[in-house]
């Protein structure tokens, strides 16, 4: 049986080449020792020349094989490589690889000495070249550099597995059939027994079948066929069930065992929407960069699989793509167990290179195929360079090649061209329409140019039509939630619409003639530390509130942060049926979300358009007090209660008159219940009802001042043996006394490690927006590790247990 270890730890690494060194030499003078992942070069967070990453560099790895593996082939697999490598073991060249976002392998088999040291030389080109994808012009992310994902030494048998490739033609039948095509190397021409079982989410056994196979010499392809199973359970958003096949080969008294996860469904893009297991199912989702501050692309399991938790479970998607290459395993393998919906697609940003860099596209549109064919989360394959232009013959090809390869799903080409040439089976389109006005995306027709309808999804919209700071004015802040809202509303009410995937997740790094000349793009919901914008809410809002309660006010609840000063209008993001208002200790009025403004959203946001206390209007009838408010909220959502027109000012004689008012003093109580200047401080309390009972509280206002810092980690646990290293996030915020993040604190904070552990990344850095993170990591010991945090607003700590284990136990 095959024997798959980590080949991550010991490696030697230095930031230039030397060519002598691929002959084997052991010196490690110059090196320094690092682990995989591992990134060429730690940046700044950001104003860094991005030149700084793209270089050719050495991996050196001095290793020593078993004896009794003398007569196996060995196989070392890398998962990523930036951007380009050769391989030389023993200063013998055994391969290397062009592209760096799918896995390859080399053969050490001839080169390695068993029982002896051998040298390993990486020599990695993390230029960016233009003959490979997503290179040859101008792109809008950075790639960084390094072996940025794990590596593996497999010793293998003279016929082993491979791979299995895993299919279910009807998995809507009572009975189901799996397919699974079994992939066996055999270094000469045998008879083999293979079999095959098929094991439950709970570990049961619920189907197996053995047959003798004739193996032919090298890499074959041998189907075996479980028939009439029976009780199985649909991967499904909501209970991802995941089924695992196991496949055995047997040579005499040798065998070897290849395992792979599967889920059952049905995935269809129609002209009326997207059905999963025949059910109509809107998709809702953000597009997803696979970086991070300092670290560039390189990180383990753990924070690779945070992404898609923060994705589905804080955000509430149930749709992610993978713009614009195929992304970690990790990411995907949560992805398939949390029931998140994917499209991935080939590396790539606009450009179209010559025939050999068309040729290494269809290379790497392949592998990915081969890769993640078993997962049930990927319902769609992006076979078009992202936003390029129409390339006829290029793109038969694509789809050609991912239909012959699997035929149980549909392409998609993501275009921002309108009537592009749709050779896919998805029209898939970047609609930027809107600007803030009332369109938000083009007809189909517009869209397609066709005059017949067809599967239609929007692959990115908002992101660089409005950019985004946490720390920027509240007015641009709250237009960027709104902006979002409305791609939403308008993706859930377009019946021809399988829905939305908008621009984008996360901040990220960019290239200079992109972004906003700090090397970032502003375009997430969240920053590059995935801490929330209040775009961000916009998305977790729309949860079921059984799920999570929401209630986020998008203000800063100062009056001095607004154009023209006051505290109103502010939206509440939340899935309350409606929020209670209170200043300085006496009761406001109820606020309802704005349906009217997003019809088609299951919570519409809350606008707070008013401050005066209900007892003010105590004298009015219920029918005038409502008329009353309903005049407050017309005024507010038109711009303001400070510039009141004549024909406000005959009403509110009229009001005044009716019920013995002074004129002036009620003209005086609707310009000051904006907040606005000339008044005490405004404290608000916000309450939250749901089936008319209060379930949350906010305190907002204006008599905030620091009150200290706080930190929070992600996982109090973490493991020192693993595969690699671990690694958890920690995020510092500043707060006030009412317990809000304070967006305006111009602080730095200094971490201090104490116990088994390091940072990922600087020590001493600045709150942004009020807020900031960082990543420490394990370094192969246990223990209590104490993360102290110290800053001129206060201290704060937390302790992370480091414990034995792999990090398959963790997240």
């Amino acid at each position: 049986m095959k024997e798959r270890t980590a080949f991550n730890d010991n490696w030697l690494y230095k930031p230039s080449f030397d060519a002598a060194d691929p002959f084997g030499a052991a010196e490690t003078e110059g090196y320094v020792q690092v682990e995989l992942p591992h990134t060429n070069k730690i940046l700044p967070y950001n104003c860094f020349d991005e030149a700084e990453c793209q270089f050719i560099s050495c991996y050196k790895k001095i290793f020593r094989v078993k004896r009794e593996w003398e007569d196996k082939t060995l196989l070392l697999e890398f998962e990523g490589v930036m951007l380009a490598c050769k391989v030389w073991c023993n200063g013998i060249p055994v391969g290397g690889h062009e592209g760096g976002f799918t896995p390859f392998q080399v053969d050490l088999t001839k080169a390695v000495k068993p029982g002896e040291e051998n040298i390993l030389i990486v020599k990695v080109d993390s230029t960016e070249r233009k003959d490979i994808p997503p290179f040859g012009n101008v792109v809008d992310y950075l790639t960084y550099g390094g072996i940025y994902r794990e590596a593996w030494l497999t010793a293998a048998d003279p016929v082993h597995l491979s791979r299995l490739f895993l299919d279910c033609p009807e998995p809507l039948e009572e009975e189901k059939t799996l397919r699974c095509s079994c992939e066996i190397t055999a270094r000469q021409a045998c008879k083999a027994m293979v079999k095959v079982t098929l094991y439950s989410p709970q570990g049961d056994r619920v189907g197996e079948k053995t047959e003798e196979v004739a193996l032919q010499q090298g890499k074959g392809k041998y189907l075996v066929t479980l028939s009439d199973l029976k009780g199985i359970e649909l991967w499904e958003p909501d209970t991802p069930a995941l089924y695992t096949a196991e496949a055995e080969v047997a040579v005499s008294k040798e065998r070897d065992i290849c395992r792979e996860r599967f889920g059952f469904r049905l995935a269809c893009f129609t002209t009326e929407g997207f059905f999963l297991n025949g059910r109509k199912m809107k998709l809702i989702g953000l597009n997803r960069h696979q970086s991070w501050p300092y670290a560039g692309y390189a990180m383990p399991r753990r924070i690779q699989r945070k992404d898609a938790r923060i994705l589905k479970e804080e955000l509430g998607c149930n749709m992610v793509r993978t713009s614009h290459y195929p992304q970690s395993r990790h990411f995907l393998d949560a992805c398939d167990e949390l029931g998140l919906l994917v499209m991935e697609e080939i590396p790539g940003w606009q450009h179209i290179g010559d025939e050999a860099w068309k040729e290494r596209s269809l290379k790497e549109l392949e592998d990915m195929i081969i890769r993640d064919y078993n997962r049930p989360s990927i319902v769609l394959w992006g076979v078009r360079i992202n936003e390029s232009q129409d390339d006829h013959n290029f793109y038969e090809r694509t789809n050609a090649l991912a239909h012959s390869m699997d035929s149980g799903r549909q392409t998609g080409g993501t275009r921002y061209i309108q009537r592009s040439e749709l050779l896919e089976d998805v029209y898939t389109y970047n609609d930027f329409t809107h600007d803030g006005g009332k369109a938000v995306f083009r007809p189909q027709p517009d869209t397609t140019g066709l005059e017949y309808p067809v599967p239609l999804l929007v692959t990115e919209s908002n992101g660089h039509m409005y950019p985004t700071k946490r720390f920027d004015q509240e007015q641009r802040l709250t237009e960027h939630t709104l902006r979002h809202l409305r791609v939403i509303n308008e993706s859930l009410g377009r019946e021809d619409l399988a829905g939305g995937i908008s621009w984008c997740a996360f901040d990220y790094h960019t290239h200079g003639c992109f972004g906003s000349g700090d090397k970032i793009c502003y375009h997430g919901v969240m920053d590059m530390f995935r801490n929330p914008k209040y775009a961000a809410y916009a998305y977790s809002s729309q949860k079921d509130p059984k799920r999570q309660i929401v209630m986020e006010p998008v203000t800063a609840a100062s009056r001095g942060e607004k154009d023209g000063g006051g505290m109103v209008p502010f939206y509440v993001m939340t899935n309350c049926d409606f929020v209670r208002v209170y200043k300085n200790g006496k009761q406001v009025a109820d606020f309802y979300p704005q349906k009217e403004e997003f019809p088609h959203l299951a919570h519409p946001p809350v606008m707070i358009v008013h401050l005066m206390e209900a007892d003010v209007l105590s004298v009015f009838s219920e029918e005038d007090r409502l008329q009353f408010q309903e005049y407050l909220g017309k005024r507010m959502k038109e711009g303001t209660l400070t510039g009141l027109t004549q024909e406000d000012i005959a009403y509110l004689a009229k009001m005044a008159q009716k019920y013995g008012l002074d004129m002036r003093g009620l003209v005086t109580t609707v310009i000051k219940s904006a907040g606005g200047w000339g008044d005490a401080s405004n404290n608000l309390v916000l309450e939250g009802f749901l089936d008319g009972r209060p379930v949350c509280r906010r305190e907002i206002g204006e008599g905030k001042y620091a009150a200290g810092i706080v930190v929070k980690a992600d996982d109090a646990v973490l493991f020192a043996d693993g595969d690699t290293y671990d690694a958890t996030r920690i995020t510092v915020e500043a707060i006030d006394n009412m317990g809000n993040r304070m967006p305006f604190i111009q602080e730095c904070v200094e971490v201090t490690l104490k116990g088994p552990g390091r940072l990922i990344g600087p020590a001493r850095f600045p709150l942004i927006g009020g807020s900031s993170s960082f990543w420490v990591r394990t370094v192969g010991e246990t223990g209590s590790l104490r993360v102290l945090i110290e800053g001129m607003t206060g201290k704060a700590e937390c302790t992370l247990e480091i414990m034995a284990g792999g990090s398959e136990k963790g997240e």
